[in-house]
């Protein structure tokens, strides 16, 4: 059973939001940090935003300062993504990636210290 499953993609037009949802699940699965990250056509994977389950802190890539916000429900086990002022740059298929040990903050930015995966949800903007 994959402990993390992504909802909420779609086609949206530029300048519209969209809400993506990770429910965290799994019998023995722990998590202490949890991440988006988005992978457009042609591109490598990259770090859209992260937040602890024990920390208001959040992190954001440049390109979505100001623009995406990270939350989460911890009595759910649920990790949003509200992405407002779309852009077509943002088209991509949207991954939420969970930690399972504590790492500095620099490696919240990283693929490579995230140990579970969701199937990913596309998004698409449309000009």
């Amino acid at each position: 059973q994959v402990p993390l499953v992504e909802s909420g993609g779609g086609l949206v037009q530029a300048g519209g939001s969209l809400r993506l949802s990770c429910i965290a699940s799994g019998r023995t699965f722990s998590s202490y940090a949890m991440g988006w990250f988005r992978q457009a056509p042609g591109k490598e994977r990259e770090f859209v935003a992260a937040t602890r389950w024990s920390s208001t802190s959040t992190y954001y890539a440049d390109s979505v300062k100001g623009r995406f916000t990270i939350s989460r429900d911890n009595a759910k086990i649920t990790v949003y993504l509200q992405m407002n002022s779309l852009e077509p740059e943002d088209t991509a298929v949207y991954y939420c990636a969970s930690q399972s040990d504590f790492h500095y903050d620099s490696e919240l930015r990283e693929r490579a210290y995230y140990d579970y995966w969701g199937q990913g949800t596309q998004v698409t903007v449309s000009s």
